[in-house]
Order: structure tokens, then C-alpha cells, then sequence
């Protein structure tokens, strides 16, 4: 093409691209988020220590059950009393454990620039996880695959306020179920350079994701930095399984940090009354963390729970409710009271559907949540139906929620307090500021504007489709997944996994698992 034919284009060409990188969607992931709200916080001292003594008198007089013997074993030559398999645990000696678990730490991920600190006021949001069933592209309820896992992996790569792949965001049941958690942990690493979670559905499987982050980054790496996230949920009241503590000690004993939660059902599996289902929360959580430590002190490990209310209806869980936003900042005053990092469960949703309801429920958690402190958001993006679904819209939002609360979290920029000051006294009254250098040179910055939300008149909406937030959400995960640029794994790396994967799956025996649930 010769320079005169080459002239008009670059002209109109040079304006359209500018105005295209202005408003371009910025795929870049935010940094770890830096809180600077004051915390709410409901309980005074004397009620914290209140909590902190119902809690170790449980300990001390009810116990906690562990049920494997490698545990109870470990317990008693840490000077436990074990009487069966319940442990009682002295409050003495549970202080002396939790005070060696980092108060701070940093995750490290494939792309060293999205390492990102955890504890103090530094957190992260984490998608969803687990759910057995998906609302897909075309908003059907159907079995995912592990395409469809795949796609939420690449979904959270490139969305901003994600700050990890997760692991099974949904499970893929076109693999047996012995052979999943690789599948998982290799999809986690392979379409995201973000962190991920590792499995922790039996010791094993989280031996193999041991294994396989060791091929990823390195044993001697891994036995210095944490690269991974375990999830051990406890049976409140009060019980802790073989399958959860052996998954804990192959983390534990690697330096991984795991999440430590009880499960609580409000109302059914803890007493009807909020300090009360805090106390004994508080003490299933104390008596994880110390053993964490009891495995390998100084190992890094987060105070987990998932929390619900039980409808005394129906006996169904419920979201969103006041009772959750109250243990959230019950709970975080609780491990801020412990100095250790905590991880709570964000965005709920028991709605069918993305409807006004799931939009209600998960806006009042993740105020609760960002209110809060918490450090670790999990389920930040997709939960809905009591974490039956995933779906792909609410998974778009929620990811934009984020973003917003992210920039709320963050507190008033005073930066260009000056500037734009004088900007009154060069408008004056009965102007406007839209033309003023200080907008023109801001107005990218002020104000979050979202991608997802319509604000535009009726009769522009109208004109445009009357496209309603799931259709928008939909079109926009269409346009993601389409500009998608894998983040490549190294050759060498990539054919380790591989090799390791193909000899677990030939020795695993798998029966016939497919389509069946965890």
C-alpha cells in the first residue's frame, strides 16, 4: 500500500484506536487488594475474650473427635489427653501452637507477577468452587464437562478481580472420579498463571497435587514458598475426619497452607443462637490450626469456615442472611484476636437462577465480607442454588462486584486532592467540569464505571434489544473466552505433568465412576 493511499486510514484509523484503548476492557489482574476501611466490629474486649474462653472450655471439657489414628497418635506426643478418639485439648497448650502460624504470608504463582500477599490487610478473591452442576453460555442447568472446566479457568485468567483459578470450579463428569483431581489440578495450572487451590478429596490426591506442584515450580521451591490452597472442612459439631486430616498432613508436611473450616448449618449442626454458633466454630477451627502446627510448626495455615443459616421451614440452607454478615464480623475479630489470616465465603447465592435474589443475597455477603477483613474470599464468583450451579452470568458479575467493592475497600484517593480543587475555582458556579483538564485527565480514574450494568435511558435500552443483565453477562463472557490467549506452561513442564497424570490414571484403579458425584 502506497502512502497516500495509506494516509486517510491511519488519520481516522489513529482516532478510532485511540478511543478503542480508552475504553478496551483491561484484562490485567488487580493487585493483591490493600484494605484501608476500619473494620466493623461488634463485639467489644470483654466479648471477645468471652468467645476466645467458651471456645477453650469446649476444648478443654467437651474435646474435639479425631477420627485417625495417625492424628490421635500425633496428639498424644504433643501432650494432649486422648481419651478414644476424642482429644481434649488445654488452652495452654493450643495458645502455644496457633502462635507459630505466620500472621503473614505470600502466595506465589507461575507468573511472579501476580505473587500476591495474604494476612494483615492484605486479601484476595477466589471463585467458586464445587459445584456439580453448571448454567452454561445458553443459561441451561446442565453436567459439566471438563471443557466446561476449562472455560471457567480461562474465565478467571482473564477477569481482573479474580485473583486465583481455583481448582473444580464445577466437576467434570466426563472423567472418572479417581482420575478427576488430576484433570482439575492440571486444568488450574494450565489455561491460568494465577494461583490455584489443590484437592483435597483424599490423602492421596493431595499427595498427587503435591507431586504435581513439585513438577510445576519445583520441590525445593514448594518446600519454602506456598503455591497452593487446601481445603479441610470439618463434620461440626465438633468432628474431624481421617480424610481431611490425612489430606492436611500431605499439605502440611509440603509447607502448603490449608484453609481449616467447620461447616456450619446454622441452627442445625451448630446451637440456634449466633455467639454461641461463633464460640463453637471458634473452637473447631482452633483445634485444625493448632494441628497444623502440631504436623509442622510454623507451617503456614488460615482460619476457614463456610457459614449458613438453616431455614426452620424447610431445614434448607439459607444465604444473604443477617445471622451471616454478623458471624463474618464476629469471626474476623476472632482471628484478628489470634493473628492469624482467615478465610471466609463470598458472593452466596440460593437463587435458581440469576435473579433479583441471587443479586440480593451475594450483595449483602460481600459487604459483609469486605466489611469484615476477611483475607481469603473464596466462592467469590458463580455460587448459586446453595453451590449446586455455577453460573456462567453471576460468574461474570460477581467478578465485576469484586472489582467495585475492590475499589471501595481501598478507601478515598486524596492523590489529586489539589488539583482537582482548583478545578472549582476555575469553573465556578453554574459551570460544569465535563470539558475541565483535571475530568479529562481523570475520568477514566474517578469513578468505577461498570461494564455489565445499564445505565442509559429507557428508549436507548429499548432500541439496543432490551438486553436484560444475564443476557449482557453471557455476551460478555462470549467476548472474553473469544479474546482468551492461553498463558503457556513450559514445554519441558507441560510433558512432565503429562507423563505424571498418564502414570497415576494407569495405576488408580477407576471402576465404573463416570457420572456419579464425589
Amino acid at each position: 500500500m502506497g502512502a497516500t493511499d495509506h494516509k486517510p486510514a491511519s488519520r481516522s484509523g489513529g482516532r478510532n484506536a485511540r478511543r478503542a484503548l480508552r475504553t478496551a476492557p483491561k484484562f490485567d489482574m488487580l493487585p493483591g487488594l490493600v484494605g484501608k476501611l476500619p473494620f466493623c466490629e461488634v463485639m467489644d474486649g470483654a466479648q471477645v475474650e468471652r468467645i476466645d474462653a467458651a471456645s477453650k472450655d469446649i476444648l478443654e471439657n467437651i474435646g474435639v473427635v479425631f477420627r485417625d489414628p495417625i492424628a490421635l497418635a500425633d496428639w498424644q506426643n504433643a501432650g494432649a489427653k486422648v481419651v478414644d478418639d476424642r482429644v481434649y485439648l488445654d488452652r495452654g497448650l493450643i495458645d502455644e501452637l496457633i502462635s507459630t502460624i505466620p500472621a503473614e504470608f505470600t502466595y506465589y504463582a507461575r507468573d511472579p507477577k501476580k505473587n500476591l500477599k495474604l494476612g494483615g490487610r492484605h486479601s484476595v478473591f477466589v471463585p467458586m468452587t464445587g459445584a456439580p452442576y453448571l448454567r452454561d453460555l445458553n443459561d441451561e442447568r446442565r453436567n459439566p464437562t471438563l471443557d466446561d472446566l476449562a472455560m471457567f479457568h480461562k474465565l478467571s485468567h482473564m477477569l481482573p478481580a479474580l485473583h486465583s483459578s481455583a481448582h473444580h470450579i464445577v466437576e467434570p463428569y466426563d472423567h472418572p472420579i479417581s482420575h478427576r483431581h488430576l484433570r482439575i489440578t492440571y486444568s488450574s495450572m494450565k489455561y491460568s498463571d494465577k494461583m490455584f487451590m489443590g484437592m483435597t478429596t483424599s490423602p492421596k490426591n493431595a499427595e498427587d497435587v503435591m507431586a504435581m506442584c513439585g513438577i510445576l515450580f519445583g520441590d525445593e521451591f514448594i518446600e519454602t514458598h506456598a503455591v497452593t490452597t487446601g481445603n479441610c472442612n470439618g463434620n461440626s459439631p465438633l468432628v474431624w475426619d481421617e480424610t481431611m486430616l490425612g489430606a492436611m498432613r500431605a499439605f502440611c508436611r509440603r509447607n502448603q497452607p490449608v484453609l481449616c473450616s467447620p461447616f456450619v448449618l446454622g441452627g442445625a449442626n451448630t446451637p440456634a443462637n449466633i455467639p454461641a454458633t461463633v464460640a463453637q466454630l471458634n473452637a473447631e477451627a482452633l483445634s485444625a490450626l493448632a494441628y497444623t502446627q502440631v504436623i509442622r510448626k510454623g507451617a503456614p495455615a488460615i482460619y476457614g469456615h463456610y457459614l449458613s443459616t438453616v431455614s426452620m421451614k424447610s431445614g434448607a440452607p439459607m444465604a444473604g442472611t443477617p445471622e451471616i454478615a454478623l458471624m463474618n464480623f464476629m469471626i474476623g475479630q476472632m482471628a484478628r484476636h489470634y493473628d492469624v489470616p482467615w478465610r471466609t465465603s463470598n458472593t452466596l447465592g440460593g437463587a435458581k437462577t440469576f435473579d433479583a435474589q441471587a443479586g440480593y443475597e451475594s450483595a449483602s455477603t460481600l459487604a459483609a465480607v469486605i466489611h469484615s477483613g476477611a483475607h481469603y474470599m473464596w466462592h467469590s464468583a458463580g455460587w448459586n442454588e446453595a453451590g449446586m450451579h455455577c453460573s456462567v452470568a453471576k460468574f461474570i458479575v460477581d467478578a465485576e462486584q469484586c472489582a467495585m467493592a475492590y475499589r471501595m475497600a481501598e478507601g478515598p484517593k486524596w492523590d489529586d486532592f489539589d488539583a482537582a480543587l482548583a478545578a472549582v475555582g476555575d469553573v465556578g458556579p453554574g459551570g460544569h467540569y465535563l470539558g475541565h483538564p483535571h475530568t479529562l485527565a481523570h475520568f477514566q480514574s474517578a469513578f468505577f464505571m461498570p461494564e455489565l450494568f445499564d445505565n442509559n435511558s429507557i428508549e436507548q435500552w429499548t432500541a439496543e434489544g432490551a438486553v436484560e443483565i444475564t443476557g449482557r453477562a453471557l455476551a460478555y463472557a462470549r467476548q472474553l473466552l473469544s479474546d482468551y490467549e492461553e498463558p503457556k506452561l513450559d514445554v519441558a513442564v507441560d510433558e512432565a505433568l503429562q507423563d505424571y497424570i498418564a502414570r497415576r490414571e494407569r495405576e488408580i484403579p477407576q471402576a465404573n465412576e463416570l457420572n456419579q458425584h464425589f
